[in-house]
């Protein structure tokens, strides 16, 4: 019988595959659907289609909080906003076990190295506390822990001495149980005591965390699943320090009108398809498609930031916008 990492790499090995066949398949798709003329003209219907819900929902995301009829998108399913909540929370239940394979599906496998740029970027320094939001598996919070550790002994080197009081710390926060279980999981498989990380179960629109009191805040791929965007940023710059550090990552606009063309047929085509074959959940893959979708383009939420007060906004675009990097600071006291 096959142990538990050798079925981990078989199943890693599997998706690589599909993944691949499937990458193949968009780009031969999209050769023919740009070369053909008739034959190609679904796709291009099917392309334009995606981008005039883009023009039309882009703002979407955060209207609900101004919207008189106290809607939020579910996708592109417009829904009550007080339900918004619960149907994410069921996607990310039925997705937590096999989360690592929708990372690849959503993204070709290219999220880990996203992720290692991102953290990268915190700066990590001794006695640093730090949160991650919408990390329930850990992904972000292991890379930041071991950031963290590398700097902390740097410091001890330099003569800096550290104790349980002055030593930093990660807080993983989720919303969803299922998730924050799968990464405490995650962690022990890992070696990872569970004192070197606090795990908390919230909202981030509403964190239960004291004002003031977290030097970074980070949060990737999770920001487009909270019901109102503008409360969920409000929030952090709550929770930070004056100086303090505010990070996302997530799926954004692609610049390129070749990429975005292979990356819209991918999305729409492919990656739902691949949920149900791999996950056996089309529908949940389907909405983290079309959440992509509805999110708020790279300046627009540059501009959400500021308007909440942030200074120094700048984002970054990665794999040609498919992926957005924004950081911002709260003011000095």
């Amino acid at each position: 019988m096959l142990g538990a990492s050798a079925r981990r790499a078989a199943r890693a090995r599997a998706t690589a595959s599909v993944v691949r066949e499937a990458l193949w398949r968009t780009a031969r798709a999209w050769s023919t659907a740009t070369t053909t003329g008739a034959s190609g003209s679904a796709t291009d219907e099917k392309s334009r289609g995606v981008n005039e819900r883009e023009t039309s929902s882009s703002s979407s995301s955060s209207s609900s909080s101004s919207s008189s009829a106290r809607t939020a998108s579910f996708g592109y399913e417009d829904v009550a906003y007080d339900d918004k909540e619960d149907l994410v929370r069921g996607v990310f239940e039925r997705v937590a076990p096999s989360y690592d394979v929708m990372n690849d599906l959503m993204s070709a496998g290219v999220h880990r190295l996203w992720k290692d740029y991102f953290v990268s970027r915190v700066g990590a320094f001794a006695g640093m506390t730090h949160l991650d939001v919408a990390g329930g598996t850990g992904d972000v919070a292991f890379r930041v822990l071991r950031a963290l550790q590398r700097a902390e002994r740097d410091a001890e080197l330099d003569g800096q001495v550290l104790d349980a009081k002055t030593r930093g710390k990660v807080i993983v926060s989720d919303i969803n149980p299922a998730m924050l279980r799968e990464g405490m999981k995650r962690a022990t498989t890992r070696g990872i005591a569970q004192n070197q990380l606090e795990w908390l179960e919230g909202n981030a629109e509403k964190l239960p965390v004291e004002d003031g009191s977290v030097d970074v805040y980070t949060i990737a791929f999770g920001l487009r699943n909270v019901t109102d965007t503008r409360a969920a940023i409000a929030d952090a710059y709550r929770c930070l320090k004056p100086g303090g550090k505010y990070m996302i990552l997530e799926f954004s606009r692609v610049e390129n009108d070749v990429l975005r063309s292979v990356y819209d047929f991918y999305s729409f085509n492919i990656i739902p398809k691949l949920g149900e074959i791999v996950a056996r959940d089309r529908g949940s893959y389907q909405y983290l498609v079309e959440s992509i979708r509805k999110f708020p383009p790279q300046e627009e939420l540059k501009s959400m930031m500021q308007g909440v007060g942030f200074r120094h906004v700048s984002y970054e675009n990665l794999t040609g916008g498919m992926v957005a990097m924004h950081v911002g600071y709260k003011d000095q006291a």
